[in-house]
């Protein structure tokens, strides 16, 4: 079985999307499920996890309306405003009350200090996850982003941390440091996991390899573990790096030393163990052993 644990749809009128720039393509248009369902089927694609692109409440119920028409999406990964904690609580018991709510995220590299996630009011909701039983999806892309996972897990013992996208490794550059070495300081509390997904140059997408990307996934599995890491396809933002069939047949190539149970922990069941989906959202799916 093969669960997704990050994609996304938007639609850009009814949230306001500010980090995508209208006058440049792919991602200024609405980017409906229905354009993604046939590419999940296509590539043996059970289930779906919807993640959040959009700091506002309207691109969460957006993902709402979604998953409770579609099936495929057993989970959503909502927003709620980290900044501001009384806020944030009363929409944290909204959202607990939606069977599809399993995380909440932030487009915290989006912020202009590298810092913001440590602010006393962003820290006060992260507490708040931590009581909710929720996991926190933590957008790493820049070196000081990833020093801040030790920090937070220090802060927050019993918070599950998801880490996008292998925190940006530095694929394609000269030096794989820092990264590296902060990976694997990240990987010390157990409550942190991480999803092997986005992993393209921010340049140039479509430059990617497998053999580009077979280091530092090699270097996740050997500090996670396979029980702590999980499958994101990533779309659409993955367009530009080929699409969903390709850059899923390029993340299988790296992985396919795995035995079974390895892969089947990557391909689904660190999904189910970290995201915790209701048993109504699974019925019907496959076996995680699948």
């Amino acid at each position: 079985m093969i669960i997704d644990t990050h994609l996304h749809v938007w639609d850009l009128d009814r949230s306001p999307y500010a980090w995508i720039d209208r006058g440049v393509p792919p991602f200024n248009r609405t980017y409906t499920f229905d354009e993604v369902a046939p590419q999940l089927a296509e590539n043996g694609v059970d289930a779906v996890i919807l993640v959040q692109a959009d700091d506002d409440a309207r691109d969460t119920d957006h993902m709402l309306e979604v998953a409770a028409e579609r099936p495929e999406v057993v989970g959503v990964v909502a927003y709620v405003p980290l900044h501001e904690p009384a806020q944030a609580a009363v929409r944290l018991e909204q959202l607990l009350e939606n069977p599809y709510v399993v995380g909440i995220r932030n487009l915290t590299h989006d912020r202009q200090d590298p810092d913001w996630v440590l602010r006393p009011d962003v820290d006060e909701t992260l507490g708040l996850i931590e009581q909710a039983g929720l996991p926190w999806d933590h957008v790493a892309v820049l070196p000081r982003h990833l020093e801040h996972v030790a920090t937070i897990s220090e802060r927050h013992p019993d918070l599950r941390i998801v880490i996008d996208h292998l925190a940006k490794p530095p694929i394609g550059e000269a030096s794989r440091e820092p990264w590296w070495s902060l990976i694997e300081v990240a990987a010390q509390n157990p409550l942190v996991h991480a999803k092997i997904s986005g992993l393209y140059p921010g340049a140039d997408p479509a430059s990617w390899t497998v053999e580009g990307l077979r280091p530092f996934i090699d270097r996740a599995l050997d500090v996670f573990g396979s029980s702590r890491l999980m499958y994101g396809g990533d779309w659409p933002v993955s367009v530009p790096a080929g699409g969903y069939g390709p850059v899923l047949k390029g993340l299988s190539e790296t992985l396919n030393h795995l035995n079974l149970s390895e892969s089947g922990s990557v391909w689904s069941s660190v999904a189910i163990n970290v995201y915790d989906p209701q048993p109504l959202n699974l019925a019907g799916l496959r076996s995680p052993q699948a």
